[in-house]
């Protein structure tokens, strides 16, 4: 116990520590010989002194500590807490060759990546893995009351519509039990998934020459059980959604990820009932000859119709673009890039960069043996991505930029998961600064009104003129944005008629709890209703008469305040006619 007050003290005297004076204070203050603390042990042991009263630390003290012993303070600095879940295994309508195939995973995710670890220790059970997820996040110092949902695994719009309903209920399920008082979810360890005991080679053995989906819809018939587990009903749905508008801890944000060729009128119209704000889709190429040659099974008009259908409904797009792909070149891909923002069809809000990465698994291996597909140099790919940076406009954020693949899973290339630091540390010696988001964002640094102004960017989609509004500083770090859609075809959803559209409204800082005020954040200096404002006035100038916002089911409660309604639809919407 001695030991673990004095690192409390010395963290609390520390304003920012650094990683390595943390670890030095971690070492000298171990656990008497038989190895180092845990910060998930210091934690607790500092909220159980502040209980009994046993630690006298004053506001800037424990302030210091709570800011040094917090882990990955980044998870949570763009003012959410992201929880990412995995669905099951199942038969996937791609046969992409860059795919992996570990029939462990749902469709293009392996064992090794963390979201996979962490889905295959709760059996993919949706519950379990979004409550020991924020179970996670509690332990190590986060807030937990705004959580982004994000539901990987494959193509979510293949699972059937019972699944779909049941493993979204459950996530909700999960945020709605959670809250400060929550202590560990026991698994149901009689769930098993196929061939969770086994790795990848042994599988391959007894199945050799069958696809993925053979293997796996194969597997999957004895678990017919599950299939009547599995299912819920909209009723059910709606129903703990309805507990969340008020609820401790609160979903303001729901992703799913999807193909283009998936996407439809009646497909958006379900993702959104699910509650879903965001769609991660995958783009991969805007050119047809490489989607071709990769079998991906789309040409680029079904991208530019899926992109439209979902900018229509209000959702924010989160595209996945892959350099390296067999068929292309270095220069191929930067024009490929610059495609993506100069052509008004696609215009993403946000980016996923995944280089291709050769999997053994992969159908694209037997390509790399023959000679014909091969990994870009890092020369090469380093101008890719800097090439990236240089083209992405200012209301696009980059969200990762190489995917999280251990080294041990690719066969050959790059395995550098730390290359965006890379790149910008790069680019920063040629003197160049970012314009997309996720560079300028102002994280955890305290600001007043004063230090901002609003700039607004204005541009135009195959069915909106768009204003993306932003507070910066005069180094133009982003404190908050609002992306307003104005339309200027007539939408396909009856209940958007006439509506100018709220995408997405943003405001930066570390996550804090819903109705706290901390001087000085970004979150707390009124940016939203500022946004909001301006955003109606935009609508009216352009003879809207009313706004609609896709709001997540946790953020009801804060746009009701705006005048906003709920009516029987699946969007909230507030009358423009008494804004001047």
């Amino acid at each position: 116990m001695k030991n673990l007050i004095s690192i409390i003290n010395e963290l609390s005297k520390l304003n920012e520590a650094s990683d390595t004076q943390i670890q030095q204070i971690f070492r000298k203050c171990s656990k008497n010989g038989s190895g180092l603390y845990k910060k998930t042990d210091v934690l607790e042991a500092f909220n159980e002194m502040l209980k009994n009263k046993s630690i006298k630390l004053n506001i800037k003290e424990t302030k210091n500590f709570l800011k040094n012993i917090q882990m990955k303070q980044v998870r949570t600095i763009s003012g959410v807490t992201p929880v990412t879940v995995l669905t099951k295994p199942f038969p996937c309508p791609g046969k992409c060759i860059f795919c992996p195939n570990d029939v462990r995973m749902p469709k293009s995710y392996l064992s090794d990546e963390p979201g996979a670890q962490r889905a295959t220790r709760n059996k993919f059970d949706p519950y379990a893995q979004t409550y020991n997820r924020l179970l996670a996040y509690k332990a190590i110092g986060h807030i937990t009351d705004k959580v982004e949902l994000i539901i990987l695994g494959g193509t979510w719009t293949s699972y059937p519509e019972s699944y779909q309903i049941w493993f979204v209920k459950r996530c909700f399920d999960a945020i709605n039990d959670f809250d400060e008082d929550s202590t560990i979810f026991p698994v149901d360890s009689e769930k098993g998934m196929p061939f969770e005991d086994k790795d990848l080679e042994e599988i391959q053995g007894e199945i050799f020459n069958k696809s993925y989906n053979e293997i796996i819809s194969k597997a999957l018939l004895p678990k017919r059980s599950d299939a009547q587990r599995e299912k819920s009903t909209w009723k059910e749905l709606l129903s703990v959604q309805k507990v969340n508008e008020t609820s401790i801890t609160r979903c303001i944000g729901l992703v799913i990820e999807t193909r283009p060729d998936e996407i439809t009128e009646q497909e958006v119209v379900r993702i959104r009932k699910l509650g879903a704000t965001k769609t991660q889709i995958g783009f991969q190429s805007l050119n047809n000859k490489v989607l071709d040659k990769n079998k991906r099974g789309h040409n680029v008009q079904t991208t530019r119709n899926a992109v439209k259908l979902l900018r229509q409904a209000g959702f924010k797009i989160h595209a996945h673009w892959m350099p390296n792909l067999y068929g292309s070149t270095p220069k191929e891909d930067i024009k490929d890039y610059k495609k993506m923002f100069d052509d008004k069809d696609f215009r993403p809000d946000e980016l996923k960069i995944y280089p291709c990465s050769l999997i053994a698994s992969a159908e694209l291996m037997q390509y790399y043996k023959k000679g014909l597909w091969k990994p870009y140099t890092p020369e090469a790919l380093s101008h890719v991505l800097k090439e990236v940076f240089k083209n992405t406009p200012a209301y696009c954020r980059i969200t990762r930029m190489i995917r999280d693949i251990g080294s041990q899973d690719i066969v050959i290339g790059n395995k550098k998961t730390n290359y965006r630091q890379i790149v910008e540390a790069e680019l920063k010696k040629e003197g160049f600064t970012p314009l997309e988001i996720r560079s300028r964002e102002i994280k955890n640094k305290e600001i007043s009104l004063n230090d901002l102004h609003l700039d607004i960017v204005e541009y135009e989609t195959s069915c909106s003129n768009e204003f993306f509004l932003q507070y910066v500083t005069e180094q133009n770090e982003i404190a908050g944005f609002l992306r307003l859609s104005i339309p200027t075809i007539t939408n396909f959803l009856y209940e958007l008629k006439g509506c100018a559209i709220i995408r997405e409204v943003h405001v930066y800082g570390i996550s804090v709890p819903i109705g706290e005020h901390k001087e000085g954040k970004a979150q707390h200096l009124g940016l939203g209703t500022k946004l909001i404002e301006e955003a109606s006035k935009i609508s009216r100038k352009n003879n809207f008469k009313s706004l609609a916002v896709i709001s997540s089911i946790g953020t009801r409660e804060y746009y009701k305040k705006f005048g906003f309604k709920l009516n029987e639809g699946l969007y909230q919407i507030k009358s423009l006619e008494d804004i001047s």
